[in-house]
């Protein structure tokens, strides 16, 4: 149970830097200059969605 919650405080960052990491790569690969802000933004959001979707998981299995 511990377990799984440190997985939650380590969930946002790394989506997070995932996402960075994927838009550096493209604006290195395509010669552009914002991909990184939408890998960013896109990283954060999928860190958000996997946060929410394990806390209603683990609330609906704690009724």
């Amino acid at each position: 149970m511990v377990g799984e919650y440190t997985s939650l405080a380590f969930l946002l960052p790394v989506s997070a830097f995932v996402g960075y990491l994927i838009g550096y790569m493209l604006d290195k690969e395509f010669d552009t200059t914002w991909m990184y802000i939408a890998g960013l933004l896109v990283g954060i959001a999928a860190g958000f969605v996997q946060l929410v979707k394990q806390l209603m998981r683990d609330t609906r299995d704690g009724d």
